[in-house]
């Protein structure tokens, strides 16, 4: 099953590159001219993977590996779509260029409006923009999103161009597919149609910059566990002006009546705003996603959190009482960040299994080595679990690999949206 799943992407973008290739590929052309439409067709497969992959479906996640690694490959395959169709152009010019440099020219640039080809190149424009924002990490969410978006309009140009040229298979059922997709994205999951309703039931601070949120559903809970996390988007009300937009949050806690508890720590414009969150406000809730802490094998284990990456284990010790010796070692800049850290003193003290470090690292680096050696964690060769800031993982992941830690037992997630 892992095996499958494993390669369950790759398959998937080879099937929808394949495909098309397939259906169209060239007879009895010359050599450049033939490449050129290899080259697009190939892109066109590529961009309706990419566009699969971007869909947020519990059942397509579970099937894929998990969103992060949907995600991975949306980038990696919009990458190489953007390429080989950068590409098709220029082979077609090489073709042209055997008759003449002029014809060439013509070919790329064309003096009368010929509008299938000026659709193409704003189609490789739209991918452009698109992919650009990928890379532009400091604009807001809200405008990435959109600028993001253009993709998928590059994606239905690309299609349309070709379909102007007199070409319809397998045109037509590609625009349509990949019109769908879209559709089910922006209507569907943007516009939180798919997602299950929730109120906010209590939220209490459990440091200066953390907020604790109780959700309650307002109809068929979904079936999270501890390790997971969900996507959330909160909607005005009760005095509380939302941002209305998707963000992933690690489960706290799944209480038996069907409420969820999550942290929201304020690192950008809307966890910001989310701090003012108050009962009453509505939600909606879409997943849950992710495996991080599921299947946990029957050994030592390491836990090391970073921050408001302690929620994931906070969420395992509500729910249940350890198996197996743990060392969790919980890293936060001052007293003031340290999330529930005097419920995890508590759960310590009550919990034999559970051997609690905890350090204020400031705004330095910490020594992973000294604090791995101190807490004699690295005992046994445990299985070793990380959870936080993008940093401290890779720091964590060579420290621990140069200790001799293998990486089939070293589990992380780094989920982002960008």
């Amino acid at each position: 099953m892992r095996l499958i799943r494993r390669l369950s992407i790759p398959l998937l973008v080879l099937a929808c590159t394949a495909v098309p290739v397939y259906w169209a590929f060239p007879d009895g052309l010359p050599a450049a001219r033939s490449l050129a439409i290899v080259l697009g067709w190939a892109g066109c497969g590529l961009l309706l993977a990419s566009l699969l992959l971007m869909l947020r479906e519990t059942w397509l996640a579970h099937w894929l590996g998990g969103l992060e690694r949907m995600y991975r490959w949306h980038h990696r395959v919009g990458m190489a779509a953007y390429l080989l169709l950068l590409a098709h152009p220029l082979a077609l010019a090489a073709d042209a260029l055997m008759d003449s440099p002029r014809r060439a020219w013509q070919v790329l640039f064309p003096s009368t409006l010929l509008g299938p080809i000026w659709l193409g190149w704003l189609a490789l424009l739209l991918l452009m923009l698109g992919l650009a924002a990928t890379f532009a990490t400091r604009l807001a969410y809200r405008t990435w999103r959109w600028l993001h978006f253009l993709l998928g309009i590059g994606v239905l140009c690309s299609l349309l161009h070709v379909l102007l040229l007199g070409i319809d298979e397998p045109v037509l059922p590609l625009l349509v597919l990949c019109a769908l997709l879209l559709g089910w994205r922006l209507i569907g999951e943007d516009s939180a149609r798919f997602a299950r309703p929730y109120v906010v039931a209590a939220a209490l601070h459990a440091s200066d910059d953390v907020l604790e949120i109780t959700l309650a559903p307002l109809a068929r809970p979904v079936a999270a566990n501890a390790g997971q996390f969900v996507l959330v988007a909160f909607f005005s009300g009760a005095g509380f002006r939302a941002c209305g937009e998707f963000h992933p949050f690690t489960v706290s806690a799944v209480d038996a009546d069907g409420q969820l508890r999550i942290s929201v720590k304020a690192l950008g414009d809307c966890t910001r705003r989310m701090q003012a969150l108050v009962s009453g406000v509505p939600a909606r809730v879409h997943g849950p996603f992710g495996s991080f802490l599921a299947n946990r094998p029957a050994a030592r284990q390491l836990w090391l959190a970073g921050g408001i990456g302690i929620t994931p284990f906070l969420a395992l010790l509500r729910s249940a009482r350890l198996v197996h010796p743990t060392t969790l070692l919980y890293l936060y800049r001052s007293e003031a960040d340290a999330a529930f850290l005097s419920e995890l003193q508590s759960v310590a003290a009550a919990d034999r299994k559970l051997a609690l470090y905890t350090l204020a690292t400031g705004d330095e680096p910490p020594n992973l080595d000294l604090l791995l050696a101190e807490a004699g964690a690295l005992a046994a060769s445990p299985e070793c679990y990380l959870c936080g800031p993008p940093g401290m993982l890779a720091a964590a992941v060579k420290t621990l690999r140069r200790h001799g830690i293998r990486p089939c037992h070293i589990h992380f997630e780094n989920f982002g949206f960008r």
